[in-house]
């Protein structure tokens, strides 16, 4: 979308992990509000005890519905991590930023102590804008 602006601190891990510093969104612009989507698939947990797939899994979710509002993961202005384990962090930022590295929304990770399944490693949120 026009008008949207990235700003980088050139921090080395916003490159590495894809994100930006802030991001400027127009006023007026329609944004998707993703909830927190994981690597279930079908009922069943995916990529078991790996967080880089199941980071590549549940961005796949968000994306389907992001596809389904007008929207697509190139259009993303914000995305929240929530990873289980510190162990995990890296192999979570970088497939965050193989799948989001051009959109280069905000981003935040934060370590949590579980989720809703004990063999999901990652749920990732993501904000959109729809383009005009």
């Amino acid at each position: 979308m026009s008008g949207v602006r990235r700003i980088s601190s050139g921090g080395p891990w916003e490159a590495a992990y894809g994100y930006s510093r802030a991001v400027l969104v127009p006023g007026g612009a329609a944004r998707v509000l993703v909830s927190g989507c994981t690597a279930v698939v079908d009922g069943q947990v995916q990529a078991v005890g790996d967080a880089r797939g199941q980071t590549l899994i549940a961005l796949g979710v968000a994306e389907a519905a992001l596809r389904e509002a007008g929207s697509g993961l190139e259009h993303a202005v914000r995305t929240r991590m929530y990873v289980v384990g510190r162990e995990h962090c890296d192999a979570v930022g970088l497939a965050h930023g193989e799948r989001l590295g051009a959109a280069r929304p905000a981003a935040s990770m934060l370590l949590v102590s579980g989720l809703v399944d004990e063999r999901m490693l990652v749920e990732v949120e993501v904000e959109a804008v729809v383009p005009a």
